[in-house]
């Protein structure tokens, strides 16, 4: 189990209330939900590995010089992401949880905590189930393995399982072509921009008709016109540029250099002493003691 760690810690700051403090005032509704996140999926799925991946950059350079724009929405000064005031402190304490519970903690210099869990996923022997709310990472569902999504946007206890068969039935594309399809339609939220005038019902109809991104730019370089939606075409070929260079932004990295790490489920603490003094220091008990239950069962 890959856990998208800031999805899940983004979706504990705005689910759970500000007014849970710490005892000396401090805001951990975000430390405090995540916990029961991971408390939650560990009773319920029971991995035999977990980690959480990281952010250590969030918008790499590799994916800017691609394409400018992509997050420059999210900015807040110099290169740094906005985020609420209340959840940057938080984001220390959730890594001190994890690292005494001894969850491993991954993250890969100039790279997203989405390339960890694409590098991570390639690895892997076995099944493996990514947890997000992060629409992106359909792209990485293969049922031949099994590598699903458990997607979040309905909240944790509701996830939604997203095979190949979800991503078909949702946006009428071959269970694996997520990533062409976000490609060709764009993503507002990451500053995508995609191709003018191609929308996702036409995004879909190319990529079904052509089978990949790729096929349909051999299918544009030779001058083929049939399969192409009325205007498509003419589009298409005025944003050969952007096709180009998008797949290196839209594709999660498949090798991100990564150290080593024993992803074993911890059943008690890494580091016992140092968890009692986090959740004295924080008021996080309770939530702690419900991993803790999850976790030696």
């Amino acid at each position: 189990m890959l856990l998208d760690t800031p999805s899940l810690y983004f979706r504990a700051f705005h689910g759970v209330p500000e007014s849970i403090k710490a005892p000396d005032g401090s805001p951990v509704n975000a430390v405090r939900g995540l916990i029961d996140m991971i408390a939650t999926l560990v009773r319920q799925y029971a991995p035999d590995q977990l980690a959480a991946t990281m952010d250590a950059d969030w918008r790499p350079a590799f994916r800017v010089a691609a394409i400018p724009t992509y997050k420059a929405h999210r900015v807040a000064h110099g290169d740094t992401e906005v985020v609420p005031e209340a959840l940057v402190p938080q984001i220390a304490v959730i890594q001190e949880v994890l690292d005494a519970l001894g969850i491993a903690r991954l993250e890969s210099p100039g790279y997203e905590a989405d390339d960890v869990i694409g590098t991570l996923t390639a690895q892997a022997g076995g099944a493996v189930d990514i947890v997000t709310g992060d629409r992106d990472l359909f792209q990485l569902v293969d049922d031949s393995r099994p590598v699903r999504v458990l997607y979040t946007a309905r909240g944790i206890r509701n996830l939604q399982i997203a095979d190949e068969a979800f991503v078909t039935a949702k946006y009428g594309i071959p269970g694996r072509s997520y990533a062409d399809f976000a490609t060709l339609r764009g993503d507002p939220s990451d500053g995508l921009p995609g191709v003018s005038g191609v929308g996702e019902k036409t995004a879909a109809a190319l990529i079904t008709r052509f089978g990949s991104l790729a096929g349909l730019l051999d299918a544009l370089d030779a001058g083929e016109t049939d399969g192409f939606p009325a205007g498509s075409r003419t589009r298409l070929a005025a944003a050969r540029d952007y096709l180009r260079v998008a797949p290196a932004v839209v594709e999660v990295a498949k090798e991100a250099p990564l150290p080593d790490a024993d992803l074993t489920l911890p059943s008690k603490p890494r580091d016992a002493e140092a968890l009692v003094a986090l959740a004295d220091r924080w008021g996080i008990d309770g939530p702690l003691n419900r991993l803790l239950d999850a976790l030696a069962k």
